[in-house]
């Protein structure tokens, strides 16, 4: 099957003339020609941007999802082609709406007026995977139904199998292949690929992330309504907003559009180093802004956690880079065994200096994060440095988010903004303040364990005193049987003596 589903790819990409985007390459010009001369079928009238994402939306969900990541990256792109992707965060073609009301009632097992007071049949946003109705419950509730697309697991299972193949032959071929780890994060891809397709998991990801944002100010994540999902339908409290894309709408409601660029920072590093888990998907589709200037999340599909081991380091690599404490980073690095243990740390210091400090004092607007991370990622091969396929999620997640800001406010001071923030979180992390959280944190386990300690103790004495005993006792019983050995050699000397006397 996957030689099929490669097949259809290759036939769609040069459907869609896609492999202009290769031949353009000064050293394959000479192949044009000939493959122009192959696909004389083909209809390339329509402009390359439009040609491109309706190859993406063709080749499936996968595809989509890639399309929608670049979309956000617009300093990487042509401006036609990051408009036409951009397309691809809320304006995918819909499934007809007969396939929709067939689904919810076999879902359910009641007919659409059973299960909704009111159900509209066409679709306030359609996506890769699923697309959204709005309904009204039969208590009055307004909400947000989300329903998958029907017979996605197939095409992704092939998708992620010929994603794993390739990654496969990269690192056998490729000499940074295995250090890259391709594998781990195809299979990291693929896990939250599997996550998407069970709705009742994207139902406890927005539960959880609601409840860590339950009494905020800066973000509101809808409520879910657990009696209405299912694996293949969700249901949500409906949000009325604006889409953080459309700036000048917000500029007429009045929205401080600054100081949105710097709650969406305060956001993310809230997620990230106070709670570890943090909305993996945040392209200006899934994003809305409310009345007051609170950011709405939608579509949680693709959450990632971190350790608190990884915070730590991540912490420290943050907070010591917007302190150009360069050598801190290196430390940090090999600290964390992502770095060998070997490496020459001044080295190391050297070129991350030599890429990070041309950077520093620059708004946003004047920073490419894609080429700095693209010249990070030449040093680290330089170094050896492991990807860490736990953190893939969290720099694309740290690149949509620059691509949000740089739409919003390309004047902003990133450094400025997110300084302050992650020095508080090392001071409650490291300080005074970090250990008594710790030893708030742990209080209830001592309470349990105090009282039970004099038992405890007891206990380990009575088992060290048994202990002794039980080898005194064996120690004896030796000594014992040792003896009577001896006491029976000592009897037969005797005896042989006696008799050889007798005998004499």
């Amino acid at each position: 099957m996957r030689i099929f589903r490669l097949l259809k790819i290759l036939y769609i990409a040069f459907k869609f003339g896609l492999d202009e985007f290769i031949l353009s390459h000064s050293r394959l010009q000479f192949l044009r020609v000939t493959v122009r001369t192959l696909t004389f079928w083909r209809n390339l009238d329509k402009p390359r941007g439009e040609r491109l994402r309706l190859a993406l939306e063709a080749l499936g969900p996968i595809f989509v999802k890639f399309g929608q990541m670049l979309s956000t990256r617009r300093d990487l792109l042509p401006q036609d082609i990051a408009d036409e992707l951009a397309k691809l965060q809320d304006q995918v073609p819909p499934f007809p709406s007969e396939v929709v009301i067939s689904s919810l009632e076999k879902v359910y097992g009641k007919k659409i007026n059973e299960i909704f007071l009111k159900f509209d049949e066409t679709p306030e946003a359609s996506a890769s995977v699923a697309q959204v109705h709005f309904a009204v419950l039969h208590d009055g509730t307004e909400a947000a139904v989300k329903i998958l697309r029907p017979n996605l697991a197939p095409i992704i299972m092939h998708d992620v199998a010929l994603m794993d193949t390739g990654a496969w032959l990269a690192e056998s071929l490729w000499m940074d292949g295995k250090r890259l780890k391709l594998r781990q994060v195809v299979s990291e891809f693929a896990r939250h690929l599997d996550d998407e397709l069970d709705l009742m998991r994207e139902a406890a990801n927005c539960s959880q992330l609601r409840r860590n944002f339950l009494d905020s100010p800066l973000l509101f994540v809808p409520e879910v309504y657990w009696d209405y999902c299912r694996s293949s339908v969700m249901v949500m409290e409906r949000v009325k907003g604006t889409p953080i894309s459309h700036v000048d709408t917000l500029r007429e409601q009045g929205i401080d559009i600054p100081q949105l660029a710097r709650v969406g920072v305060e956001i993310f590093f809230t997620q990230v180093f106070r709670d570890g888990y943090f909305h993996a998907d945040m392209h200006p589709g899934n994003i809305f802004v409310g009345a007051t200037g609170q950011y709405i999340a939608v579509d949680f599909g693709i959450m990632g956690t971190l350790s608190d081991e990884d915070k730590n380091y991540l912490a420290q690599n943050f907070l010591a880079f917007f302190r150009r404490d360069y050598g801190r980073v290196a430390q940090a690095h090999v600290e964390a065994g992502w770095a060998p243990k070997d490496t020459r740390v001044d080295d190391f210091e050297s070129a991350i200096r030599a890429v990070c400090e041309p950077i520093f004092d620059k708004p946003l607007k004047e920073i490419s994060f894609g080429r700095v991370l693209l010249q990070l990622f030449q040093a680290s091969r330089q170094f050896n440095v492991e990807i860490q396929p736990q953190l893939v999620l969290l720099q694309k997640t740290l690149l949509n988010i620059e691509g949000l800001g740089r739409d919003l406010d390309p004047d902003l001071d990133l450094w400025k903004t997110a300084k302050p923030f992650l020095e508080n979180w090392m001071a409650e992390q490291l300080g005074f303040r970090g250990l008594a959280s710790r030893i708030q944190k742990e209080a209830p386990n001592w309470a349990i364990i105090l009282p039970e300690f004099p038992r405890l103790i007891h206990q380990a004495l009575a088992e060290n005193r048994n202990d002794m005993l039980e080898r005194k006792m064996t120690d004896l019983v030796i000594e014992e049987k040792r003896q009577n050995r001896l006491l029976m050699l000592i009897a037969i000397l005797l005896a042989g003596l006696l008799a050889w006397q007798i005998f004499q």
